[in-house]
């Protein structure tokens, strides 16, 4: 939370609690036949972690397996997964092999592909 007083400068009030997980996404790149996973940076999987938790009363393996239900299967199988991908300067640093990570996610509802014919 913020304050902004009469200079207009924010202040910070109170910190988010650092997320005990890292979470990630595990996927075949289409082209390349190569198995990637890409560590999930985005707050909304945080928010969704304290949610979780909060939800089934502080029980840390059941908000786990409710996280992996929305990433996974919620949206693998009902949405159009695109990720927002970054770099981290560490891991360009140690010459990392897939130094990118994942800042974003965009899920839109899947939607058939329109015909170009009307019949």
């Amino acid at each position: 939370m913020f304050d902004l007083n009469s200079s207009g400068i924010a202040k910070q009030q109170q910190l988010v609690e650092k997320l005990p997980y890292k979470f990630k996404y595990k996927f075949v790149c289409a082209g390349e036949n190569k198995t990637r996973e890409l560590m999930i940076q985005d707050w909304e999987i945080g928010a969704l972690f304290w949610n979780c938790l909060s939800r089934s009363n502080g029980d840390e393996e059941l908000a786990k397996r409710q996280v992996r239900q929305k990433y996974f299967n919620d949206f693998v199988n009902e949405k159009d997964v695109h990720l927002f991908l970054g770099t981290h300067f560490v891991y360009h640093r140690k010459n990392a092999p897939d130094p990118f990570i994942i800042v974003g996610v965009f899920y839109p509802p899947k939607s058939g592909q329109l015909s170009f014919f009307h019949q």
